[in-house]
């Protein structure tokens, strides 16, 4: 199982220092993960997308140590769940969220798939000026190598593509965020946590903001 304490800087208060810790979640926390997913996934997203006690325990019995949360404080701030797959880099096969997590139950994690494939991530909105999301997805960096995977794999959302989507095509967007032309408040994130883009995928999640449209990218593992 992971636990990983650090000292993080409170964005608000000056440059003091408070403890976080990144560990596995665990059943007593399901109440307060699904508190954070309604924070930090208000309407237009869809409710019924958010973690169920049911999703949370499927997540703990079929992949514990890929499941994890951040605390600050002896708070919980967010939370980030993974699943190992089977994929082929030159057949990017194009998927929808529902099946590649089965639903969001990962009942089809593989314990030998070459992939760690990012379920979900969610932060705290008072606390997304901290680098909660990045010191989350470092520890699945650390599982990625510790398991030996091949890499890290995920579909984030375009939230900023239904701004432009009468010019752009998602792929052409997807470009444009990458080269520095454009900001997405998710995308932008993500090539700052050292991902890179392979795709985009349609119909991944019923997603108003993205058009439905998600960015695949990727984490190689750089010990393979």
């Amino acid at each position: 199982m992971y636990t990983k304490e650090m000292l993080i800087t409170d964005p608000d208060q000056s440059g003091k220092r408070v403890k976080a810790v990144v560990r596995n979640y665990v059943a007593a926390d399901y109440e307060e993960l699904i508190r954070i997913q309604a924070e930090s996934f208000p309407p237009p997203y869809p409710e019924e997308l958010l973690w169920s006690h049911e999703q949370l325990t499927s997540h703990v019995q079929h992949y514990p140590v890929g499941a994890i949360c951040i605390e600050v404080d002896g708070e919980l701030a967010g939370s980030m769940t993974s699943l190992r797959m089977q994929w082929d880099p030159a057949h990017p096969a194009s998927h929808t969220w529902a099946e590649v997590t089965d639903d969001g139950y990962i009942r089809n994690h593989n314990p030998d798939g070459n992939t760690l494939y990012i379920v979900d991530l969610c932060v705290r909105p008072k606390y997304r000026k901290w680098g909660l999301a990045q010191l989350m997805m470092q520890a699945m960096y650390h599982l990625v190598i510790a398991q030996g995977m091949d890499r890290l794999l995920g579909a984030g959302r375009m939230p900023g593509y239904h701004l432009v989507a009468d010019q752009l095509s998602a792929q052409e967007y997807l470009e444009q965020v990458a080269a520095g032309e454009r900001r997405d408040p998710v995308i932008s994130f993500l090539l700052r946590c050292g991902r890179m883009p392979v795709g985009v995928t349609a119909d991944y999640l019923d997603d108003e903001e993205s058009c439905n449209y998600a960015a695949l990218m990727e984490w190689q593992n750089p010990f393979r």
